[in-house]
Order: C-alpha cells, then sequence, then structure tokens
C-alpha cells in the first residue's frame, strides 16, 4: 500500500482537493443557503476527486517509466525501480477510472456525460511534455476543473460563477509546476522534452511564473465578487498572496536548494489556507 500511495503521489492531493471542497461549498449556498451539501454528495464528490487523480498519476508513472529510468531524480519511482510490474499498474489505472466513473454517475446525468471530458484532461496531460511548453498550463487545466466538477455534482449544472475559481486554480498550479520543473531544465534539453524552462530558460521561466501567481490571485478576488463572499475569504486570499510571494522569493535560477519547500509545502498552505478562510466565511454567511 505505501508503494501505491507513494506512486501516486498520495499526499499530492492536498492541491486540488480543498478546491473542490470551495466549489462544493459555494454551489451548496447557492443552492440551498447552506455549505454542506449532504454526505452522499460530499463522499462521492471525494470519491471522484481521489480516483480520478490516483488515475491520473497511475498513467502518467505508466507513460513515463522509460524517462523516469534516465532521470537520476525519478529513478527511484516504482516502476523504474521494480517495485511494480507494469500489469500492477495498468490493474490500478483500471480501477481508479471505474472508482471515478461510478462515483460520476451516482452523483446526477450531467457529471457522468462529463465524466470522460475529465479523464481526457487529467490523463493526456502526461503525454503534453513530449509537444508543448505549455504543458503546466494542461497541468494547470486538470486541477483547475475540481472546483467546476464539484460545483456540478452539487447542483447538476455549471455556472459563471464559479469559473473565475477555475481559472484561479490553473494559474496557481501552472505557476508552482513551472518553479518544480526547473530541476529537470538540463534534462529536458538532452531528451527533446518540452517545459517553460527548457523553452526560455531559467530566469525567463520564472518571471512566467510570478506573472501566474500574480494572475492567480486576481482571479481569486474576482471569483469572491462573483460569489459573493464576505470579509473571511478576502482575508485567505490575502495569505495566499503573503504565501506565494514568500514561494517566489526561495527559489533562484541557480539555487534550486529550497525547491521542495516551495513546491509542496507553502502550496499545500496556500490550499488548505483557502479552504480554511473560505469556510469560515460560508458558516458566517449561512449565520447572517
Amino acid at each position: 500500500m505505501r508503494v501505491y500511495l507513494e506512486m501516486i503521489k498520495f499526499e499530492h492531493s492536498i492541491f486540488a482537493l480543498p478546491f473542490a471542497m470551495i466549489g462544493m461549498m459555494w454551489a451548496s449556498l447557492a443552492q440551498s443557503g447552506s455549505p454542506w451539501p449532504g454526505f452522499a454528495p460530499f463522499g462521492l464528490i471525494v470519491l471522484a476527486m481521489v480516483s480520478c487523480r490516483s488515475a491520473a498519476m497511475a498513467y502518467n508513472r505508466i507513460a513515463d517509466r522509460d524517462i523516469d529510468a534516465m532521470n537520476s531524480r525519478t529513478q527511484s519511482r516504482a516502476i523504474p525501480a521494480g517495485l511494480l510490474k507494469l500489469r500492477q499498474v495498468n490493474l490500478f489505472l483500471f480501477i481508479s477510472i471505474g472508482l471515478f466513473i461510478t462515483a460520476a454517475a451516482l452523483l446526477n446525468p450531467l457529471s457522468l456525460a462529463l465524466s470522460p471530458v475529465a479523464l481526457a484532461v487529467t490523463l493526456i496531460y502526461s503525454r503534453t511534455k513530449r509537444f508543448t511548453p505549455f504543458c503546466h498550463l494542461w497541468l494547470g487545466l486538470s486541477l483547475g476543473i475540481a472546483p467546476a466538477a464539484a460545483w456540478i455534482a452539487v447542483t447538476g449544472s455549471l455556472s459563471p460563477v464559479i469559473l473565475p475559481l477555475v481559472g484561479a486554480v490553473i494559474g496557481w498550479t501552472a505557476g508552482f509546476d513551472i518553479i518544480y520543473s526547473l530541476q529537470d531544465e538540463k534534462f529536458d534539453e538532452s531528451n527533446h522534452l518540452r517545459s517553460m524552462p527548457e523553452t526560455m530558460g531559467g530566469a525567463r521561466a520564472l518571471s512566467i511564473s510570478r506573472g501566474l501567481h500574480v494572475a492567480a490571485i486576481a482571479l481569486l478576488i474576482v471569483a469572491g465578487q462573483m460569489a459573493g463572499v464576505g470579509v473571511w475569504f478576502a482575508v485567505g486570499v490575502g495569505f495566499a498572496a503573503l504565501l506565494l510571494t514568500y514561494e517566489q522569493s526561495l527559489v533562484r535560477p541557480n539555487d534550486l536548494s529550497r525547491v521542495n519547500l516551495a513546491f509542496f509545502t507553502l502550496n499545500g498552505l496556500v490550499a488548505v489556507g483557502l479552504f480554511v478562510f473560505s469556510l469560515l466565511d460560508a458558516l458566517a454567511r449561512r449565520a447572517a
């Protein structure tokens, strides 16, 4: 079990799941005046999120197994290290897809109809690095659809209200993924793989990352205005802005010693922090 959880980087669920919960709360407030849609929708949303992400990570490990074997940073991953056989990972992939489609079917017809689209977005990401430096934005879209999917899961329809939050998650994710990809700039160049650092160089890629994070904060402000949030969400956006500013200060093209702090720790705090402040805001709006 440890090997499977490590393979899919289960702890990285902390990036997308909080935004799905925000989408769920906002949808429930819009529909019923309460941020809690009930145990059944909540459980199915969590199952859909975790299974879809698990499928995407398993497919990524399958698609990249030869590349991972050549990169010293990734040689210890389950398939190149021989910890899991390819057929075991394929079985895990198919089970995850089955759970995701089942959860979507149990939510509502629109969730089921759009489930192949969500799968396509999340699975295709693994191939984008072969042909475009905009792969970071595709990863952003993979995470960004989480709040919209949760909105659809609760209401059975899609509203423009949730779209700025989708854009914010895309910008935030693409920004931190560019930082993470700085580690593989030389490897990508040598193996004909695409990324912003490989195409633009480390310094310009970092500038793009910073611009994406500025855009993400701006879109969070717009999202809050469209959703009619209160002061607690505004505090959360300020908290996220401070963390992203600190994150950007930690990394230089010639100094990647604090990439893990910048990538995982701080972005985990951004996601969880925004969820906590969104929950406080939702509870305050319900009380009012």
